[in-house]
């Protein structure tokens, strides 16, 4: 099935739903007040330095990361990062199978940041 989608072009729900943004794409998304961005790296990682106003959810904690994210308006948009972009991905699918309407994944994550 995969095969064919991919021949025929048919895009899987994940690519309407998530969309990664460049460093200065994200940036200036972020500048708004009320924006839902949240730290998927764990404790440690997010108190090493973070993006400002970031709230941390630890990606590898599953049972605090969906009710954590139950908190958040699915309605508006969710703006992710993690240490290099790899956990934010996975992060941002399990968002949508969670009922996220659109999520926002920081290319290369904190790494390209600073």
């Amino acid at each position: 099935m995969s095969l064919l989608n991919s021949l025929f072009g048919i895009k899987n729900e994940y690519s309407d739903k998530i969309e990664v943004l460049d460093r200065d794409k994200f940036a200036d998304a972020i500048m708004f007040k009320n924006v839902q961005l949240v730290d998927v790296r764990t404790a440690n990682e997010y108190n090493g330095g973070h993006i400002k106003n970031a709230k941390n959810i630890d990606f590898f904690n599953a049972s605090n990361f969906q009710n954590s994210f139950n908190k958040y308006n699915k309605e508006k948009p969710m703006y992710l990062y993690c240490r290099s972009g790899a956990r934010s991905r996975k992060a941002a699918k399990r968002l949508v199978d969670l009922g996220f309407s659109k999520v926002y994944d920081l290319k290369g994550g904190y790494m390209q940041w600073g």
